[in-house]
């Protein structure tokens, strides 16, 4: 598969003078909640309403969706508002059962993208259809099998293709539920650069509060629309309460955001220019958390030094960290000078949290 600038049909075709918004409740609940949310949100910059009616959860005994019957819901959404309609599939079922209730668009979730076999089972229950097909990344950092299921879609000739970038998972805590790691979406950019991208600050953050700062990201890194969980009564949603806005705020948030229309040359500049700082941006915060995970393992040593009664400054091992340091930062490019500031610094403060232990 090559980039095409076809690829930007369908989108070109909403012919819109702002970013694709894409809105609705993480989860359809009731028929009345469903119609109430898409009638505060017709008259703004919504074009798709979204709903999930199956809900593939990490854990089993969690609210799973409402099912088929969800699907007439969104039928009357589209007869009384006019916009268009999505929800998640995740097997051929499901795809037939959306296709048969006339859903405009139909998106992959992240734990579907995983398995090749799954987005395989789904791009041949779609072959040659004209419906939008939008393909969220994987759960884990893994671009290959983004690009896999990207080409499978393509490949079942179906036209109208886009990704949406959800963020990914990780191991280590960090104030997002599923880390941004921008540069991935940025490299999917670079390749396909006609291929509509959509962000959804909703399970980026997995908490409201910070949603219109990675949707500002996002459109300052020129991602071509939004995906935004909106529920009517957030606080009570069946699933993933905390990242749900309301109709009224979603508003809000897309006046305030800006959106910037810098000239072709101009805005290749500020893009190239964005797109490094967010890698610079990325690696601060792995290197953040790394020093952050490095003094834990320092707190630990510093208890076992307490309990058997062992002086905290061990010098030989001091001098062997520094010598395999200055040789590796070497071979990377980086100074003597350098080095050794950054380790001295570094060796200070674990020195200081060893210390705290061992006083207390």
């Amino acid at each position: 598969m090559k980039n095409n600038t076809k690829l930007r049909g369908w989108l070109n075709d909403f012919n819109l003078d702002h970013p694709l918004v894409i809105a609705g409740p993480c989860s359809a609940e009731t028929e009345t909640q469903v119609l109430q949310i898409a009638h505060e949100l017709k008259n703004s910059d919504v074009s798709i309403f979204r709903a999930g009616i199956w809900k593939p959860r990490t854990r089993p005994g969690n609210f799973e969706g409402v099912g088929s019957i969800g699907l007439k819901w969104l039928q009357k959404v589209k007869e009384e508002t006019g916009l268009l309609i999505t929800t998640e599939v995740a097997n051929a079922n499901h795809v037939k059962l959306a296709l048969d209730h006339d859903v405009d668009v139909l998106w992959i979730g992240a734990r579907s993208t995983v398995s090749p076999f799954i987005v395989q089972e789904i791009a041949d229950a779609l072959e040659n259809t004209d419906k939008i097909v939008l393909l969220k990344n994987p759960v884990n950092p893994d671009l290959s099998l983004w690009y896999g299921g990207i080409e499978r879609l393509y490949t079942a000739n179906i036209k109208k293709i886009g990704v949406i970038h959800r963020g990914f998972s990780t191991y280590t805590k960090t104030k997002f539920r599923n880390n941004p790691e921008w540069q991935i979406p940025i490299e999917l950019q670079s390749r396909f650069p006609d291929l509509p991208l959509i962000c959804d600050p909703s399970h980026i953050c997995g908490r409201r509060d910070i949603i219109q700062e990675i949707s500002q990201k996002a459109l300052n890194l020129n991602f071509d629309g939004l995906m935004i969980e909106t529920h009517n009564a957030p606080d009570t949603a069946w699933s993933d309460a905390a990242q749900q806005i309301t109709p009224k705020n979603l508003i809000k948030l897309m006046n305030d955001l800006v959106i910037r229309n810098e000239s072709l040359r101009e805005s290749s500049f500020i893009n190239e220019l964005e797109n490094l700082r967010v890698k610079i941006d990325d690696a601060d915060s792995q290197i953040l958390d790394i020093l952050g995970n490095r003094m834990k393992v320092s707190d630990e040593i510093g208890k076992i030094k307490k309990k058997q009664n062992v002086a905290i400054l061990q010098s030989s091992r001091w001098k062997d960290i520094l010598e395999k340091m200055i040789s590796g930062g070497k071979e990377k490019g980086l100074s003597e000078q350098f080095i050794l500031k950054i380790f001295k610094a570094i060796h200070q403060e674990s020195i200081n949290h060893q210390e705290k232990i061992l006083n207390n």
